[in-house]
């Protein structure tokens, strides 16, 4: 029995540093963050809303999550429900946003959470500058973020 002992328990000790060596090879693969863009972002110009506005019903978007197959789902709020999408920021400064979905509670205001919603799947670009996050599309509307780290 002793002959067979040591034999099995290396044998499982090294298949489980080998298991262990591919889950972790995996997770960071996967868990790849792009820090200048997975953060979570404050809107403080959008429309012919004033910064008071926006601050007021605390809009902003959410890009914290893991980034899976160049994706990342995020989460937006400007005051009543909660959105959700998902967000793709490409190379050359393109980004696609679809999937927006949202919570259907009915609020009092809720013209900037129209606009938002409204706008928000036509922005096809995106800067980052400083701490600033810009989206825009080719019609020449665009909604600018401040890090909410930053500010």
């Amino acid at each position: 029995m002793k002959n067979i002992g040591l034999p099995f328990f290396t044998i499982l000790f090294l298949g489980s540093l080998i298991n262990c060596g591919m889950m972790i090879g995996q997770n960071s693969q996967s868990e790849k963050k792009d820090y200048q863009i997975q953060r979570e972002w404050m809107l403080v110009a959008f429309g012919n809303f004033t910064k008071e506005e926006l601050v007021k019903n605390k809009a902003g978007i959410n890009l914290t999550s893991k980034m899976e197959f160049g994706k990342i789902k995020g989460q937006a709020f400007m005051g009543c429900n909660k959105m959700f999408f998902s967000s793709e920021f490409r190379n050359e400064g393109k980004v696609k946003i679809s999937g927006i979905g949202s919570t259907m509670m009915a609020c009092e205001n809720m013209k900037l959470e129209g606009a938002f919603s409204e706008n928000f799947k036509d922005m096809t670009h995106y800067k980052v500058e400083g701490h600033f996050l810009i989206l825009s599309d080719d019609k020449g509307n665009s909604m600018k973020f401040v890090a909410a780290d930053w500010d």
